[in-house]
């Protein structure tokens, strides 16, 4: 089995300040996993831990990205084009890195949203949608499912049925898991987070040149 190994963190420049991104390598990656955080976290959430655990395991390389607006200290991303084009430049660093790996992103609430809306520009196979916000609380008037249908390519939702922000519908995903008890921070059962990634991700990710960006 591959065994991870932490390098240290990487700072990227970019058009919006740097980032700072945490890597976890294996040895013979069979692809490369970006993982964001949410709006007012970072990038040791519970599930996103879990989810780096159980991808290096299965044999991917995983790098959690802190966005430039959580080193500023900010607790609100702002301009989502911004946001975008920020991401754009560090993942475009990333798979410069990593050549030859294909390339999945992802996040949790806000980083969901992010990874939906840039992954065809960057160049993304796939998607992991941790805790997808599909509206504010209180306000299902909000649906941001359009950016789910909008991610171009498949994308696996993992919600709790317990989430105030709700639940998107099957249908506006490749892969819809919902898990019973779990809040918005799916910090109930956060292995079981962890192993639904892994499992999907490891039944569409293969060895192979990326696709252009």
């Amino acid at each position: 089995m591959s065994r991870p190994g932490t390098v240290p963190p990487l700072e990227i420049a970019t058009p919006h300040g740097p980032a700072l991104v945490e890597i976890d390598e294996v040895a013979s990656p069979r692809f490369l996993l970006v993982l964001t955080h949410g709006s007012a976290g970072g990038v040791d959430a519970p599930d996103l831990l879990a989810v780096r655990d159980a991808v290096t395991a299965a044999g991917g390389t995983v790098a959690r990205v802190l966005q430039p607006f959580r080193m500023r200290g900010a607790r609100a991303p702002g301009s989502a084009a911004r946001q975008d084009e920020a991401w754009e430049t560090l993942v475009a660093v990333l798979r410069e890195r990593y050549p030859g790996l294909p390339l999945a992103q992802g996040g949790r609430s806000n980083g969901a949203r992010v990874a939906c809306r840039t992954a065809r520009r960057v160049g993304a196979r796939v998607v992991v949608a941790l805790a997808f916000p599909l509206h504010p609380p209180g306000k299902p008037e909000r649906s941001r499912a359009g950016e789910l249908r909008a991610a171009g390519v498949d994308v696996l939702v993992v919600n709790g049925d317990r989430d105030p922000f709700g639940v998107p519908e099957a249908a506006d995903a490749a892969r819809l898991v919902v898990l019973p008890g779990q809040g918005h921070d799916l910090g109930k059962d956060p292995a079981r987070v962890g192993e639904v990634v892994a499992e999907w991700l490891d039944a569409r990710m293969r060895p192979g040149p990326c696709e252009p960006v």
